[in-house]
């Protein structure tokens, strides 16, 4: 292997999405969200730069090539694994995270099955606008679950009418509140709504990849 600075971002990538989960074993939320919320931020970032630069220094290699879309998929999975149980099992985040991560397994079962002739799964333009889409909603969702956890210490028991009226009063910390909504519904409303655009798209491109991959699925006569 070649230890070129775009091989070494995506192995940093790779093992960052396990680091997600510790987050969560050695720190108490919130700072866990924080501190996941951030590492997730910075390897989604190494994403676009690990690409990008071995194309502009021609450092391309089938190292990168192979491992760049597993650390993808690992980053993925863990942190909607993570997500949805922090969420509470929200039915609503549950349906689009299992076609998800469907998709996903379904699609690496067929470029195994393919061996040699999975190059002709190439990642479209699609497939990229899809990953995009997913590290997105990931990121604003947890920030979601960041903001619900503090504002569950800040209201103290109290509904969001009562927290509300605390802020108004002077009584409460006003930089929890969103009116009559904690600040974290609405990152966590951005948040579903990406995941299911992500979700359409992971559908739309798994659906395009089964396509290309069913001549070579028939049985020969």
């Amino acid at each position: 292997m070649n230890w070129s600075i775009p091989n070494i971002l995506t192995v940093l990538r790779l093992l960052a999405a396990p680091g997600v989960a510790v987050m969560f074993l050695y720190f108490h939320r919130p700072w866990a969200d924080w501190f996941a919320l951030a590492l997730f931020i910075l390897a989604a970032v190494t994403d676009f730069f690990d690409g990008y630069l071995a194309r502009l220094w021609k450092q391309e290699s089938k190292f990168g090539a192979m491992l760049d879309p597993i650390a993808d998929k690992a980053m993925v999975v863990i942190a909607l694994v993570i997500i949805t149980g922090y969420s509470g099992m929200n039915p609503w985040l549950i349906l689009p995270v299992t076609v998800i991560l469907f998709r996903e397994v379904f699609v690496s079962g067929l470029r195994e099955f393919l061996g040699a002739k999975a190059s002709l799964l190439k990642v479209t333009n699609l497939a990229k606008w899809k990953t995009t889409a997913q590290m997105v909603a990931i990121a604003i969702l947890f920030l979601g679950t960041g903001l619900e956890h503090l504002e569950g210490i800040a209201r103290r028991g109290m509904t969001w009418e009562q927290y509300a009226q605390a802020v108004s009063a002077g009584l409460a910390d006003p930089i929890r509140s969103c009116g009559m909504h904690g600040c974290s519904s609405y990152a966590t409303w951005v948040g579903l709504g990406l995941i299911w655009l992500a979700a359409a798209l992971t559908f739309v491109t798994g659906w395009d990849y089964f396509r290309k991959a069913l001549p070579y699925l028939k049985d020969e006569k």
